[in-house]
Order: C-alpha cells, then structure tokens, then sequence
C-alpha cells in the first residue's frame, strides 16, 4: 500500500511515493547494517529507514536548498548536511599528504587511496577497479545497459542519480550554481568552473606538446591537437567516414538525412560563412 505526495518545481512537478508501514516491517529491504528501508522515493528509487531522511532526499528532487555555509558559497538540503560540511573549513579530517580537507573521515580515507593507488574494488566483468564500492556499482551499468533512474518529465533515463538531478534542471530552469565575478548563473558546477576560467581568467595552464600554444581548458587544447595528429575520433553510426570535429560530424548526418528525405526536402543557410557548421544549416520540408 502506498501513500502519494505531489511537489511541483517550477512549471514541473513529480510524485513521491512512501511504502506505508507494516507490522511486518522485516519484509522491506534493509541496509548494510540490517535496518529496513521502507522508504520508497519513486523519483529515483533510493530508499530510507525513516519518513524524515525522506523528506530530506526529496529536496534534492526539488532543488530547495535552505541551508547556506557562512564561510562559502554552499547550500545544502538538510541542516545534518551542513553540520557535517563545517568539517571542512575546521580541519577536521584534514589529508597529511596533500592537506585538503574533507567532510567525514569516510571520505578522507578514500580520498588517502588516490595517493596509495589502492583500488580494493574490481569489477566482475571487465577487471577494472575502483576506489569507492559506489562507482564499481555505476560502471556495472556500462555492461548491464541498466539506467535505472528515469526522468518523470521526459523519456530520458539515466545510469546515475546525479546525472538525473543535474538534467532536471533542463525541465525547472534551475541554475544553483552563481558566479562571485558577475551575475551569470549555471546548472552544473562544472560549467560555473569552465566560465571562470574561460572569462575572468588569463591563465592558461593547458600546453600542446607539438608547438607549445597554451590554452584556458583542456578540451579545446584536445581539440588543438587534432591539428598535428590528424586524428578523426568521431564515426558515422550510418557509414565507415571518421570525423575530427563534432560540427564535420553532425554536416555529414544531415547528407544521411537528406537520402532518406530525398526531393521533399531543401538545405537553406543561415549565413554565408565558409565554414559550415550544423548550427548554420536547418532543412524545410516541401509541400
């Protein structure tokens, strides 16, 4: 039996269902140390040993972040989160190697096997290894194809649950991550990290090897490099042609697509730049 709770974010909303509970509470799917997890949020199928630690996880769904750190610019979804991030700016569990701080001493004794080189956890099927028993768990899905968390606006599914809070962010318009130099905002920290780099930086700590040119990230200096290697990483799924960028690629599908459209369709560009990219192209359909 189940009991259902609407929560809406933004235009969007989705449901989270909480298993009621049993007397026969053994039934229910317990955790590494033997409590049962009766908890069910259907978003992403994680489960919990209480109705409060639910209530916590859903705000994770809801992007409601309403505990903010003092010392920087991080928010949380619990106070019990932010309690435990202090740990950071204390120096609590601090590395002896490098001094970087951390949270839990959980995560500082994993963060020691990046300078041991341990990885104690091995995937069955492939041998690879791994530092955290949690990611030999998301790479298994490489092998298994599972994407067990599925998006409730849209079709998408997705191997981890982190990649499905950061693509719902597509479908609530949520940009958590605000840069301190300007008032530009980003969905993902990564894409906060690129911009500072890209606008408010000069450094350029990213060297070709060839010729020695710098570069502010590391993918367009990847990209440089094709330049002297000649290298074409990116095939057609519909032919044997290799491609060395992303807009080669996407020009050639559009021949593909033009086969398969034949005369009821025409190719019109937008400018008349020399270089043709798939942005520059867009086809219309005859009547």
């Amino acid at each position: 039996m189940f009991a259902c709770a609407a929560y809406c974010t933004g235009e969007s909303s989705f449901e989270v269902k909480v298993e009621a509970d049993s007397n026969d509470i053994t039934e229910h799917p317990h955790d590494g140390n033997g409590k049962p997890r009766p908890y069910l949020c259907t978003v992403c199928d994680k489960r919990f040993t209480t109705k409060g630690r639910l209530n916590q996880h859903k705000q994770t769904h809801t992007g409601d972040k309403l505990y903010s750190c003092a010392q920087c610019e991080k928010c949380f979804t619990a106070h019990r989160y932010l309690k435990q991030h202090m740990n950071v700016h204390s120096s609590k569990y601090k590395c002896t190697e490098c001094g970087k701080c951390f949270s839990s001493n959980q995560m500082l004794k994993v963060h020691r096997r990046s300078h041991s080189g341990e990885k104690p956890f091995e995937c069955t099927v492939c041998s690879k290894r791994f530092t955290e028993s949690g990611k030999r768990v998301v790479h298994s899905r490489v092998h298994s194809w599972e994407k067990p968390f599925k998006c409730p606006e849209c079709d998408k599914a997705f191997s981890e649950s982190g990649s499905l809070k950061t693509h719902m962010r597509v479908h609530t318009g949520d940009k958590p991550y605000k840069c301190s130099l300007c008032d530009k905002s980003f969905s993902t920290s990564s894409n906060l990290q690129r911009h500072k780099r890209q606008v408010h930086s000069n450094r350029r700590p990213y060297d070709c090897r060839y010729c020695g040119k710098r570069f502010k990230c590391s993918d367009v200096l990847k990209r440089h490099v094709y330049t002297h290697t000649g290298a074409k990483p990116l095939s057609c799924r519909h032919c044997s042609d290799c491609f060395t960028y992303h807009f080669q690629l996407k020009a050639h599908l559009l021949s593909h697509t033009m086969k398969v459209l034949g005369s009821h369709v025409t190719f019109v560009r937008r400018n008349s730049a020399s270089r043709v990219a798939f942005r520059d192209i867009y086809f219309v359909m005859k009547v």
